[in-house]
């Protein structure tokens, strides 16, 4: 609808329908809007441009001169993009421009530049959602932001943000802030009123109170801190006063005008004065006149002297003069110009109003005029040159110098003028210039490291055991580092030591850096013991020399390896080689391989026959050689055999010879073998060869029947290597250069002894061993070279102490040392024995110190006469005046020096002018008292001080009166009585000094200190006298300590027992692991050594693994017992039987079978049968024998492959009968009867060290073990005939953490006192941790600081005495003086002691000050008000800081104090002219946080006490929320009258606690009683009903049925507080304790008995438990 229909739609509205005024208005209006918004609409473009961000600044160079360009398009106002030319294209934006292209050296040109942050606004103020909190509790959530540019750094002239922005994001331009609440103003609780202002007629009291927190934060502002109240204490009996004398401050002092100026301006005064009295001139004029007479007089004289001398002596008096004037002491530093000062008196009402003086006549008038001092500031003079630099070298990196210009002093300040400024700047400087010297620098350098202990590391167990000398492993070496300085010929690497000229030590506080360490882990390596295997089997006999068989004499032979080679070589093994003499010997020598078939003689199938070996030639150590060499020995004959026929006896072949049964034979023991056969099968009846007997069946022959005659070569150990002068040295040096040492010089020889020994007797003749075996009694060696002792030159003898310090006359003395770098060895040159050096100081000078010294007081000089002639009662020669005098500066020896030499050393100036009186005539004059005479001795006798009369006052007879002017005083000397108490806590524990050690091999090992023991503690003596006062330690003829002793408990380590032997190893076969353990004998105490870590029953194991040799223990079976038939056939001995034999489990050795042991140790699995069923073979039978091992499976195991085992025939069956089949053939199956094998690897062992060894280096292991596929441990041939890789380590290197202790410094010298007077001054010493402790090392002591008290000082101080009243001089107010002393006050520096006055004579030592201020302020300005002004109070003192905090915490804001003035009125009429009270608030540092809680004291009637307390305990106002104020009065309507009653919180009466309520029917109070009596309503009883109050919410009694009437009687849970009553909470905790003893019993007895646990059985082989944790470092 278009602007007219909708047009024509309105009025036709308008036309159908009768509306109001105000709705044709508003309907107007909107189609107005409507109009306007279409028409809006329609202007607004179709089309717009739209752009693109900017690109990346592109440009060839840095800077401004780059571009960057933006995509611009056209699109619809629907958002969609269209052609360019559908846009206005006068309208199209650029979409280039020029930019700033930023590089990266830009950074150092740019940078951001932070505003400071803003006032904090609320966020409810930018936030239209969120809302003010109601009550603010800790602050409330605010925002503040700040102005962040990119700036240039030159200038700070702004760029653009881009360019900071490549670098650094743009620095946060808002952040968080906590606006606090608002604070109101806290003050104090008033002081009690004042007196009245007036005695008589109406005054006013005042009390008044101060502010303790201003308010912050737009908190409440102060109340009123005055409150006054009318007063009358009479009516008065006069006429009151009005009026009173009001003296004004003393206005400037000025200078008096010259007489000439006077004189002039005098006619003109005489002028104007008005005419006096004639007889004004009395007695002053005519005492002028005298006095102008006298000065005639004299001056005449003085002419008269002056002319009688010539013109030279008047020249010469004249120069002296001006001289005396030019050096007068201080003159040219002050110019002291004595002026006067005058003051306004006027007459003032009591309302403040100024009248005339005449209404104040009764009065006497106040002195007007005083003398005064010209008030001038302080002058100096222009600033000097500046000083050379202090440094006069060039360093770059070391510290800069300093130089200084100074200013002196034209002008001192007088009167209270401005101070003088610094006199003396200061500045860093550095020499420049080309010929400036380097500076010298100094650098580290260090000793040769000592040797390496171990027995530091001993724990105390450890060092116990006595034998401390082979040690070996971790320990720890030491050397000592000293300050050098560095010259450029010196080779870089300083601590070396091939330059023997050593560098000078210096102080070591020259050099700049970090000293080197001088402490630090070493390793000593551990002797590898000769590991060697087991001894091999005897060899046959032999020639010792087979090329040599001349001699018939021949051995035997058994020999072991080495398997770990020794440190030091092979010659520290045992004999490898062991020989045994033997007769027949021979080199070679046939080995029967194999017996061939026996084959039946005469090519019969069977009978007799032969065997015929196979033969091979072997040397003696068994392997084979060629044929030939066996050319002489005997070679073995065919063996006699025979195959049974089918009627003979068949027997099985010999079983092998067993192992000799001893290696020799003597007279005890005698070496046999054995092998058995058995009967297979029996003959027939007739024709057969029958069986043997049993004797038959086994055979027994001699073996090793040589005697046990054990002979080998033993040798000793290498002596010293000796030098072989046949060797050149040019050998030695090839020698050495061929093993890359440098530490040999020359080629020596070592010899050892060598000897034959028979086993079990000891040495024989050589020619009992072998010749040929015999070891080597010399070989070379290397001699080291010899190392001279190197030391440093002698340091710098060390500077002598200044004499300055305090101290007696004894001689000081002054060092120097040198060092000692490198230890002698191998015979060098050793250490010369003095490496320090002392000698005495020369005399020191004396100290220079400078003091004031000051001259004579000059003549007291008056306020002129022309200034106070007019005053009455005024006298030209005399009255008060003013005098000064000279101040000069001295050093200590009386000479001159510069006054700024005083200004900066010395204590503060001594004044410059002083009050004094010149005496009229009729005043009487005395001198000071002198000094009290002393006294002989205390309590006994007086002292006397006096003074006389000076000048002529001896002449005056009032002068002479002794009581009003006493010329001696005297007192008796004072009794003074001292006691000696102890004050303070005992001190440290402290050892004697010398407490060090010794060590061994007499070398300073740091942190070897001895640490306990007997010491001594001490506490403080402190002396009073008999007025408990604190005096000198030596009036108790004291030295001001109690000295006790104490003991310091030495630290214990932990102990541990010794190592358990080894366990068997957990498996007898493949690998295991072997445990021993240590436990817990003693815990450690007092810090000694930690225990390692133990397991629940305080044990620490180790544990390795071990591989048990899978054959060392194996199953033997003797041959099979004779058949025992059970299926009897007599006739031919032969059918079902059973044969048995015995089988055990054996140790098998290099030599066999040994000795039985255990069954368990065997392998079950592969024990042979001892019993088995078959069947005995008849007569002419085949015979069998017994199967053969089965042939190994193919690899790998498959079902479709077998495996087979044969027999073979050894009688061959009769007629008609065959043999039964020779192979049996079986499948293989895994795990049953073929296997897969694999290697398994262990975990590693704990780190195994050195039994000489603590720590450090060691050896972890593991071993490699056969495992079958169904998880069986075989031996290690079964992967090895696999040819299975080996590819793991089995030892790898590991290291033991040192146990380290705790080494620290040698304590510190004991500090000065912390105080210097009083009873809690401590002297500190200190230590500090050298090396830190490690691994088990023996932590550090907790004490690194000890103290003791310090010898008790009386604190003498100067201190003001409180200010007097003041007072107004010769008026009744207006500004007036008030004045203070400064005496001298002991204490005992407690604070909780008060200070006693004593003489101050005794602060005679310290500098005047006061507080630590030494201006001393004896007299100040003040105000004295006229009676009714209304006037403000002296400013309080400033309160304590204190902090905006909330719970206790800080919130940040800082800390403020503040002080207030409050009003004080005098007379009611004059209220409305008080000043306004002042109050001032000041930030401050530290301070304290206050907590405001509401109090409330106990209810009185219907009112109670509601107060505000700080949470230090002070009563304020201000500072607790008002809202949550509680309630101070709880008025009743009606009122509680009943006796026993009071009005509860909720307005109602109740009773007071032990008394119940009892209610009338319409719910009031009738009665309180004591005890509830129970009766049982009764009809027609009218009394009221008993009830509870309802505290909370009371309600209304039911209206009563009608027809009953009666009382009822109920207990309440409810007090008439509201709250429980007592025995409520009885009841409920009762039945609470009654229903869990309800619940427990049904538990109990609803429980099921425990079964109890069946024991089970232990196995035949125990398992291994270990309580190993997996820790390798236990």
């Amino acid at each position: 609808m278009g602007p007219a229909g909708r047009a024509v739609w309105m009025l036709g509205f308008f036309k159908g329908a009768k509306l109001s005024s105000l709705w044709r208005l508003t309907l107007l209006f909107f189609w107005i809007w409507g109009l306007n918004a279409q028409t809006a609409s329609e202007s607004k473009p179709m089309y717009i441009w739209q752009t693109g961000p900017w690109g990346r600044c592109m440009g060839s160079e840095c800077g401004p001169g780059g571009s960057q360009s933006r995509a611009v398009w056209c699109a619809h106002s629907e958002g969609w993009t269209t052609l360019h030319t559908n846009c206005d294209q006068a309208e199209r934006p650029d979409n280039q421009q020029s930019c700033f292209r930023v590089c990266d050296w830009h950074k150092d040109l740019y940078d951001w530049q932070l505003g400071a942050w803003n006032q904090c606004f609320p966020v409810s103020m930018r936030s239209a959602g969120v809302q003010r909190p109601a009550v603010c509790t800790r602050g409330e959530e605010g925002i503040q932001t700040r102005e962040v540019g990119c700036v240039q750094k030159v200038n700070g002239e702004p760029a653009e943000d881009a360019i900071c922005e490549y670098f650094e994001p743009k620095p946060r331009l808002e952040q968080a802030c906590l606006i606090p609440c608002p604070q109101d103003c806290v003050v104090s609780e008033f002081s009690p009123w004042t007196l009245c202002s007036k005695t008589c007629g109406i005054g006013l009291q005042n009390r008044i109170r101060f502010v303790l927190a201003p308010p912050l934060f737009g908190g409440a502002a102060c109340p009123n801190l005055t409150e006054f109240q009318t007063c009358q204490p009479g009516v008065c009996e006069g006429v009151e006063s009005l009026y009173s004398l009001r003296v004004g401050p003393w206005g400037l002092c000025s200078i008096p005008v010259s007489r000439q100026t006077r004189q002039a301006d005098k006619p003109r005064r005489e002028s104007e004065r008005q005419p006096r009295e004639s007889g004004r001139r009395s007695k002053d004029t005519e005492k002028k006149e005298k006095r102008e007479k006298m000065r005639g007089k004299l001056k005449a004289k003085i002419r008269d002297k002056l002319k009688t001398k010539d013109p030279e002596t008047r020249e010469l008096i004249k120069k002296k003069r001006n001289r005396n004037r030019q050096n007068r002491p201080g003159g040219k530093f002050w110019d002291l110009q004595v002026g006067y000062q005058t003051r306004e008196v006027v007459c003032v009402h009591k309302n403040g109003n100024v009248d005339a003086l005449s209404l104040c006549s009764k009065e006497t008038l106040p002195v007007t005029f005083q003398a005064c001092v010209m008030v001038k500031d302080c002058e100096v003079t222009e600033w000097s040159e500046w000083s050379d630099c202090s440094k006069d070298c060039y360093d770059s990196n070391g510290p800069k110098g300093e130089r200084t210009r100074t200013r002196k002093v034209s002008q001192f300040p007088i009167a209270g003028g401005e101070d003088c400024p610094e006199l003396e700047e200061k500045e860093p400087c550095s020499p420049q210039g080309d010929t400036v010297p380097p500076c010298i620098v100094y650098s580290w350098k260090t000793t040769e490291w000592t040797e390496c202990r171990v027995d530091v590391l001993l724990s105390q167990q450890d060092r116990r055991r006595g034998n401390q000398t082979g040690l070996c492993g971790g320990g720890t070496q030491t050397r000592e580092a000293y300050c050098v300085q560095a010259t450029t010929d010196n080779p870089p690497n300083l601590s070396s030591l091939r330059s023997k000229e050593a560098s000078r030590p210096v102080d070591s506080a020259l050099c700049l850096g970090i000293p080197p360490n001088t402490t630090q882990l070493c390793h000593i390596s551990c002797p590898v013991e000769c590991e060697l295997s087991s001894w091999s089997a005897w060899g046959p006999c032999t020639f010792e020399i087979c090329e040599d068989q001349v001699a018939k004499k021949g051995f035997k032979l058994r020999k072991r390896k080495i398997i770990n080679e020794p440190t030091g070589g092979t010659g520290n093994c045992p004999h490898l080689v062991e020989a045994i003499p033997c007769e027949d010997p021979s080199c070679f020598d046939w080995l029967v391989v194999k017996l061939e078939e026996c084959i039946p003689d005469n090519e019969k199938e069977c009978g007799p026959g032969t065997q015929i070996p196979q033969v091979q030639c072997v040397n003696s150590d068994g392997e084979y050689v060629e044929r030939h060499l066996c050319r002489d020995a005997i070679l073995p004959m065919p063996v006699i055999c025979e195959v049974p026929c089918p009627k003979d006896c068949a027997m099985s072949p010999w079983t092998p010879w067993t192992l000799c049964s001893h290696t020799c034979s003597g007279k005890n023991t005698e070496g046999k073998q054995t092998r058995a056969r058995s009967i297979l099968a029996y003959n027939a009846g007739e024709g057969g060869i029958q069986c043997p007997n049993a004797s038959a069946l086994q055979e027994v022959r001699s073996c090793n029947d040589h005697p046990c005659t054990v002979y080998h070569w033993q040798t000793g150990p290498w002596g010293q290597c000796i030098e072989d002068s046949s060797i050149p040295s040019g050998n030695s040096s090839s020698v050495s250069r061929a093993r890359g040492e440098d530490l040999s010089c020359s080629v020596g020889m070592q010899t050892r002894k060598v000897i034959c020994v028979r086993v079990n007797v000891g040495q024989v003749p050589p020619k009992k061993c072998p010749e040929s075996l015999r070891p080597d009694t010399v070989r070379p060696c290397l001699l080291p070279c010899k190392r001279d002792c190197v030391v440093t030159p002698y340091s710098e003898w060390s500077p002598c102490p200044s004499a300055c310090r305090a101290g007696g006359n004894n001689k000081k003395k002054q060092y120097r040392k040198r060092i000692i770098i490198q230890l002698p060895a191998n015979g060098g040159l050793d250490c010369p024995e003095i490496l320090s050096q002392e000698r005495d100081c020369d005399a020191p000078s004396v100290c220079q110190g400078f003091r004031w010294k000051t001259h004579k007081w000059r003549r007291c000089q008056l306020v002129p006469w022309s200034v106070r002639q007019d005053s009455p009662g005024a006298q030209e020669t005399c009255g008060p005046g003013l005098q000064v005098r000279a101040v000069s500066c001295r050093k200590q020896d009386g000479g001159q020096a510069d006054v700024e030499a005083c200004l900066k050393f010395a204590s503060s100036m001594p004044p410059l002018t002083q009050l004094c009186q010149l005496p009229c005539q009729e005043d009487c004059q005395l001198s000071s008292w002198s000094r009290f005479s002393s006294c002989t001795a205390d309590c006994v006798g007086v002292r006397i001080r006096k003074r006389m009369l000076v000048g002529k006052s001896k002449k005056r007879d009032q002068c002479r009166n002794t009581q009003m002017y006493p010329l001696s005083e005297t007192q008796y000397c004072p009794c003074n009585k001292y006691n000696a108490q102890p004050v303070g806590n005992w001190s440290d524990c402290i050892l004697p000094e010398g407490g060090r050690m010794e060590v061994q091999l007499g070398m300073k090992v740091q942190g070897d200190i001895k640490e306990c023991g007997q010491g001594y503690r001490y506490q403080a003596m402190v002396c009073y006298n008999q007025d408990n006062r604190v005096v000198e330690a030596s009036r108790c003829n004291s030295h001001g300590y109690i000295e006790e002793a104490c003991i310091i408990a030495c630290p214990s380590d932990c102990k541990l027992s010794e190592w358990s032997n080894w366990s068997r190893c957990s498996k007898s076969c493949g690998s295991g692991v072997k445990v021993r353990s240590k436990w817990l004998r003693e815990k450690p105490y007092n810090g000694g050594r930690p225990c390692p870590k133990l397991d629940h029953v305080n044990q620490v194991y180790e544990v390795v693994p071990c591989l048990s040799d899978c054959g060392q223990y194996v199953w033997v079976a003797e041959p099979w017992s004779v058949w025992k038939v059970s299926n009897v056939d007599l006739k031919d001995n032969c059918g079902e039987g059973v044969q048995t034999r015995k089988v055990r489990c054996m140790l098998n050795t290099i030599d066999g079978p040994s000795e039985q042991v255990e069954d368990y140790l065997c392998d079950p699995e592969e024990m042979p049968l001892g019993a088995r069923n078959s069947r005995l073979p008849c007569p002419e039978d085949c015979v069998l024998s017994d199967w053969g091992a089965w042939s190994p499976c193919p690899l790998p195991c498959s079902e479709n492959s077998t495996r087979v085992r044969a027999a073979y025939s050894l009688r061959q069956p009769g007629q008609e009968k065959e043999c039964p089949p020779t192979k049996e053939t079986e499948p293989c199956k895994l795990n049953s009867n073929c296997f897969h094998y694999s290697y398994n690897i262990t975990d590693w062992s704990t780190c195994q060290l050195s039994n000489r060894a603590v720590c450090g280096n060691g050896i972890k292991t593991r071993i490699l073990d056969c495992v079958r596929s169904d998880g069986k441990s075989v031996d290690l041939k079964f992967c090895a005939e696999l040819g299975l890789e080996r590819k793991w380590q089995m030892n790898a290197s590991c290291v033991v953490e040192c146990p380290v202790n705790c080494q620290l410094s040698d304590w510190s010298a004991w500090s000065e006192c912390s105080h210097t007077c009083g009873l809690a001054g401590k002297l500190l010493r200190t230590r500090t941790v050298i090396q830190a402790p490690q691994g088990d090392g023996r932590p550090c002591p907790p004490q690194m600081e000890q103290w003791k008290p310090c010898m008790v000082k009386p604190c003498y101080r100067w201190r003001y005495s409180a200010w007097s009243e003041c007072k107004s001089e010769g008026a009744r107010c207006g500004e007036g003086l008030r004045f203070r002393n400064v005496s001298c006050f002991v204490s005992d520096g407690s604070g909780l002691q008060e200070s006693s006055l004593v003489d101050d004579e005794l602060c005679g030592d310290l500098e005047p000050s006061v507080d630590g201020d030494t201006r001393i302020i004896l007299q100040e300005a003040c105000t004295v008000p006229c009676p009714g002004e209304c006037y403000l109070t002296d400013w309080t003192i400033w309160s304590p800081c204190q902090f905006s905090c909330v719970r206790g915490d800080d919130l940040g804001f800082g800390s403020v104090q503040v002080r207030s003035r409050a009003v004080m009125a005098q007379d009611p009429e004059n209220l409305l002219q008080c000043p306004e009270q002042e109050l001032e608030a000041r930030p401050c540092t530290d301070g304290q946080c206050f907590e405001y809680k509401w109090q409330t004291g106990p209810w009185r009637s219907s009112s109670r006490q509601v107060w505000c307390e700080r949470s230090d305990g002070l009563n304020v106002t201000g500072g607790c929320l008002t809202s949550a104020e509680p309630m101070a009065d709880r008025s009743c309507d009606p009122p509680c009258t009943k006796p026993r009653s009071l009005c509860t919180e909720a307005g109602v009466c109740g009773c007071e606690e032990g008394y119940t309520e009892v209610m009338t029917s319409d719910d009031l109070l009738d009665q309180c009683t004591v005890i509830p009596v129970l009766e049982i309503p009764t009809a027609g009883d009218n009394k009221a009903d008993v009830k509870t109050i309802r505290a909370f919410n009371p309600t209304q009694p039911a209206a009563n049925a009608p027809g009953r009437v009666g009382r009822t009687w109920f207990l309440q849970p409810f007090g008439p507080d509201g709250k429980l009553k007592t025995w409520v909470y009885g009841v409920a905790a009762g039945a609470f304790v009654l229903l869990i003893f309800i619940i427990s019993m049904t538990f109990l007895a609803c429980k099921k008995p425990k079964k109890p646990q069946r024991r089970q059985m232990n196995n035949r082989l125990k398992p291994l438990t270990l309580a190993y944790d997996g820790d390798a470092d236990m």
